[in-house]
C-alpha cells in the first residue's frame, strides 16, 4: 500500500507537468523515437543487469542504492515501511524503477530532452555536479599529522578543558555604606543566605541569593572579574564590587568542570577541526589560482 501510494502521487504529478508543459510535439517520427530509445539503452553499465527496458539496462547496484537511500529516509517510528525482502525489493524495481524508465524512454521520444528549460536545469546540474567532485578530492588530499595535533594540543590545552561551573550566591545593594555593613557581618559569621533574603535587592534574594551553576559571560564582566578569580576559594566571599545594579558581595560556594582533558581524549577532534581548516585553505588557494589565470567581468549595474 505505502509502495503503490507513492507511486500513483509521482506518476501524477509526472503526468500533469507533461500536460502543463508548453509547446510539446509529441508527433515525433519512428526514426527519431528509434534514436531516443538506442540512446537510453547506450547508457554505461556497470554491474548485474536485472532488467532491460527496450534494452535499456537497469542494474542491481542501481536498485541497491535506491533501497538505501530510500530506507535511510524511513522515520524510526514506521521500520515496517522499510525495504528489506527479496520479495520488496523485485516490487520497488517494478513499480519504481521500470516505470519511471518507461516514462524517461517516453519524454526522450517526445524531444523534451531539448527544451531549453530542461537543457538549462541540466547544465545547472551538470555543474554543481563536477564542482562537488572537484572539491571532495581536492579535500580528499589533506593530510593531518600527528604532529601538527599535538602542537595544536600544546598550544590550545588551557582552552580545551571542560568549561568551569561555579555556585554562587550574591548580595546587591544600593550603597557601598550597606556593602560595607554586610561585608563585615559576613567575616563576623553571619549566614550569607540570610543576609541575602532581609537585605539583597536582586531577584536571587528570595533564594538567599543562590544563583545556581554559573559559567564565566552569564553576568556582567565585574561579576566574572570576582566570582571567577582564582583568588576566591570554595565557601569564602568576595570584597565589596560595583556592579551594574548596585554594589555587591559573593560567595562561592561550590565548583565543577575545568577537568583538563588528555591529548588522547582530544586526537579525533582536534583531528577533524585540523582536516577541515586545511581543506576550506586549499579550496582558498585553488579559487585564488584560479581567478589570477582567468578573465573576469561582473556586471554591477546590470544587478538589479
Amino acid at each position: 500500500m505505502i509502495m503503490r501510494t507513492r507511486l500513483l502521487v509521482a506518476t501524477s504529478f509526472l503526468l500533469f507537468s507533461l500536460i502543463s508543459c508548453d509547446n510539446i510535439n509529441i508527433f515525433k517520427t519512428n526514426k527519431v523515437a528509434k534514436e531516443q530509445k538506442s540512446a537510453s539503452a547506450a547508457r554505461l553499465v556497470k554491474g548485474t543487469v536485472i532488467a532491460r527496458v527496450n534494452n535499456a539496462p537497469i542494474t542491481l547496484e542501481d536498485l541497491n542504492q535506491e533501497v538505501e537511500a530510500y530506507n535511510s529516509v524511513v522515520p524510526a517510528t514506521s521500520p515496517e515501511a522499510k525495504i528489506t525482502t527479496h520479495d520488496q525489493k523485485v516490487n520497488y524495481l517494478k513499480e519504481e524503477m521500470v516505470k519511471r524508465e518507461f516514462l524517461y524512454q517516453e519524454a526522450l521520444t517526445r524531444g523534451l530532452d531539448r527544451k531549453d528549460e530542461i537543457v538549462q536545469a541540466l547544465e545547472k546540474t551538470k555543474q554543481q555536479l563536477l564542482v562537488m567532485e572537484l572539491v571532495r578530492q581536492e579535500a580528499g588530499k589533506i593530510d593531518v599529522t600527528a604532529k601538527e595535533i599535538e602542537d595544536y594540543y600544546n598550544q590550545y590545552k588551557d582552552q580545551l578543558k571542560d568549561p568551569e561551573e561555579r555556585q554562587l550566591r550574591e548580595i546587591v545593594v544600593s550603597t557601598e555604606q550597606e556593602a560595607k555593613d554586610i561585608l563585615v557581618q559576613l567575616l563576623q559569621g553571619a549566614d550569607f543566605a540570610t543576609l541575602a533574603k532581609e537585605r539583597s535587592k536582586s531577584a536571587s534574594a528570595k533564594n538567599g541569593g543562590d544563583l545556581g551553576f554559573l559559567q564565566p559571560g552569564k553576568k556582567s564582566p565585574q561579576f566574572d572579574a570576582v566570582a571567577f578569580s582564582d583568588s576566591l576559594e570554595v565557601g569564602k566571599v568576595s570584597n565589596i564590587f560595583k556592579g551594574p545594579d548596585g554594589y555587591y558581595v559573593v560567595k562561592l560556594e561550590a565548583k565543577s568542570g575545568g577537568k583538563q582533558k588528555s591529548l588522547s581524549e582530544l586526537w579525533e577532534d582536534i583531528k577533524r577541526g585540523l582536516t577541515f581548516v586545511k581543506q576550506q585553505k586549499r579550496i582558498e588557494d585553488l579559487i585564488s589560482k584560479l581567478s589570477r589565470e582567468s578573465k573576469l567581468e561582473i556586471y554591477e549595474g546590470e544587478v538589479k
